[in-house]
């Protein structure tokens, strides 16, 4: 637990002395009119609180991502919590932060859109291309997920309920009004309910564990991890599997650590701020907010089980994460535990899958310049759900596969976009840089050795995922020096 107290500690301690840090890097006018003031529609451009825009990017980026992530990379062992606070510090909450300020600074625009006025025509078309399978991916793994889960329940047995195309088009439907109708009819009613309610569980989880966690690893385990042969209890032995800690760890937890689908949901709020002092604590806060979570679930996965890492395993085996959550709920919370595990794995991937598809409409018409009329919102949400639904009868694995390698994808790109913001305004761009070089290695190792890459044998991934992140550190060193100094910024 001291371990788990200290990553909470950095974490906490990162919001309230680095963040300024990273914000005056940025260029934050409190005194500019934001989109909302300016672009006022009534379904998008909305004025939304503070405290609830919070609430509402909290949910929109965690869902059960840092819930089932960090569940899966439990196995690694306390590595996890590791990877999870310094790729929220370094990289997860950073990268956030300037998807909101990009946009926010960009008349809320989608990303594409701004990565063709930082860059060019190609570069936005890349980016438009992976956005939108991104998304698309998301809104479709969240159609699956939850759908399974509802429609395997006791309750449901032997009646329609039971019946997973029920759910499917249940959801689908849901998904349509939430793309279609303005912002302040559905998500800024709903969300910040739903966004109190995962704190809550969080919280609750968290205190249980520390009252009662039957098999936690001594402070000396954690270090004989990189020395299997310290062990003194094969139950504690972290990645029964064997599998490589670079990359496979980086792809497994991404929500609360640095995912690339946050910043495709950045434009939501950063079309309803009223202030563009809000960033901060609305896409920074909620970043170290999911990173809290992801740090309690990881330490649940590692310690609320009395056979280890070996239960641990076995439960995953049996029914992925959602068996995770929903033994550690009900064990160490009883029926409220079950009640809101249920909502955990059920209802939370919904409130990421509707934003899901909502951004994706939104950076369509952005994109393509269409106008946001009521005809024009149909004609693109219609196809766009019609086609999710057929994809839905495919693998899950498979979208799942796709959907990682698209994460780690974006967010990498979104780092080295900030890169050319800062670079641009003669500020210091390492602390976006320098986390865009570690990203480009990860995805390059990552693509090289996967069944959906090249294939190749997996002691090449490191080498040369190194290689070229240290290519990318001298170009950029190259570039740095050259840079003429900026006048004026502020």
């Amino acid at each position: 637990m001291l371990i788990f107290f200290i990553c909470i500690a950095l974490l906490v301690l990162a919001y309230k002395f680095y963040s300024p840090f990273v914000e005056r890097q940025a260029g934050i006018d409190p005194k500019a009119k934001t989109p909302q003031a300016r672009f006022e529609d009534g379904v998008d451009y909305v004025p939304v609180h503070p405290a609830k825009a919070f609430l509402i990017q909290f949910l929109n980026v965690a869902g059960v991502g840092p819930i089932f992530g960090p569940i899966l990379g439990a196995l690694y062992g306390p590595i996890a919590l590791v990877w999870i606070v310094l790729g929220n510090i370094i990289g997860g909450a950073v990268h956030d932060y300037f998807s909101g300020v990009l946009s926010i600074k960009e008349d809320g625009k989608s990303l594409p859109e701004i990565a063709g006025h930082y860059f060019n025509i190609y570069f936005k078309g890349v980016m438009l291309l992976f956005t939108a399978m991104l998304l698309f991916f998301v809104g479709v793994v969240f159609i699956m997920s939850p759908a399974g889960l509802l429609s395997n329940l006791d309750y449901f047995k032997d009646t329609i309920f039971g019946n997973n195309t029920f759910w499917v088009l249940v959801i689908l439907a849901y998904y349509f009004l939430a793309t279609m109708l303005p912002i302040d009819k559905i998500i800024t009613k709903l969300y910040p309910a739903f966004g109190l309610l995962m704190i809550v569980m969080t919280v609750s989880i968290a205190v249980a564990l520390m009252l009662n966690a039957p098999q936690l690893p001594e402070m000396g385990d954690v270090f004989a991890y990189f020395d299997h042969s310290h062990y003194n209890n094969e139950l504690l032995e972290p990645n029964p599997d064997g599998l490589p800690v670079w990359p496979l760890l980086f792809v497994t937890i991404t929500c609360g650590a640095i995912s690339g689908f946050h910043s495709t949901q950045a434009p939501i709020m950063a079309r309803c701020l009223t202030n563009e002092k809000y960033v901060r604590p609305v896409y920074y806060g909620a970043m170290v907010a999911e990173g809290i979570v992801a740090c309690v679930w990881a330490t649940a996965g590692i310690a609320a089980f009395p056979g280890g890492y070996v239960e641990l395993k076995s439960l995953l085996d049996q029914g992925g994460p959602g068996l995770v959550v929903n033994q550690v709920a009900t064990t160490y919370l009883g029926v409220v535990g079950g009640i809101m595990a249920i909502v955990a794995v059920a209802i939370f991937p919904i409130t990421s899958g509707d934003t899901a598809f909502r951004s994706l409409r939104l950076t369509i018409i952005d994109a393509f310049h269409i106008p946001q009329s009521m005809r024009n919102r149909l004609l693109v949400a219609v196809p766009i759900l019609t086609i999710a639904y057929f994809m839905t009868k495919i693998d899950f694995s498979l979208i799942w596969r796709y959907f990682a390698f698209s994460n780690m994808l974006l967010s990498t790109s979104v780092l080295w976009l900030a890169t050319k913001y800062l670079f641009d305004r003669g500020t210091f761009h390492w602390i976006v840089s320098l986390p865009a070089i570690g990203g480009t290695s990860v995805t390059v190792s990552y693509i090289m050795t996967a069944g959906i890459g090249l294939g190749l044998p997996q002691p090449l991934s490191q080498p040369v995922g190194i290689a070229v992140g240290v290519i990318c550190l001298i170009a950029l060193i190259i570039a740095h020096n050259r840079r003429k100094p900026v006048a004026d910024v502020k």
